[in-house]
């Protein structure tokens, strides 16, 4: 299993930040692991979208389907749900993440965490890949998250 959890000081409030996660559309303007996005779908605080992943160092993936789940002011937890379009994804592999939200000094805490298993034979080829290359990536992710709601 390979897993990444990256905090970061926002000046925002939790909703502005998980309003930017629910968007799927706007949140890929600073998250490179959301490729193109072909449709989402938003009921209440449940959001699902189907886009093609793209892992840091390994490229594109599959197209799968995402579902959010958000908990307001708090968090968004986010899974593969059981759909037609995750099978293969399911079957090789486990993914979950979240992003949660608390209050600090100057705005939210922010804790983004992501993890990601993979069967063999996957497993000896792209789990050190993602152990090499995610965090940066994640990094990256949240400190861009920032910058847009900052701005």
């Amino acid at each position: 299993m390979v897993e990444v959890t990256v905090e970061e000081t926002v000046s925002c409030t939790p909703e502005a930040f998980l309003a930017l996660v629910m968007d799927p559309r706007r949140y890929a303007e600073v998250d490179r692991k959301l490729g193109r996005i072909d449709w989402v779908r938003a009921d209440g605080d449940v959001t699902e979208f189907r886009f093609r992943s793209v892992l840091p160092g390994l490229g594109p993936g599959p197209k799968i389907v995402s579902r959010m789940t958000l908990t307001p002011g708090r968090r968004v937890d986010v899974r593969l749900p059981d759909r037609p379009e995750n099978r293969l994804a399911r079957r090789l592999s486990t993914f979950e993440a979240s992003f949660e939200c608390v209050p600090a000094a100057g705005g939210i805490r922010v804790r983004r965490r992501i993890a990601f298993a993979f069967r063999a034979p996957l497993r000896r080829l792209v789990e050190p890949v993602l152990r090499r290359r995610l965090r940066a990536d994640v990094e990256d992710e949240v400190r861009g998250a920032k910058r847009l709601l900052e701005r």
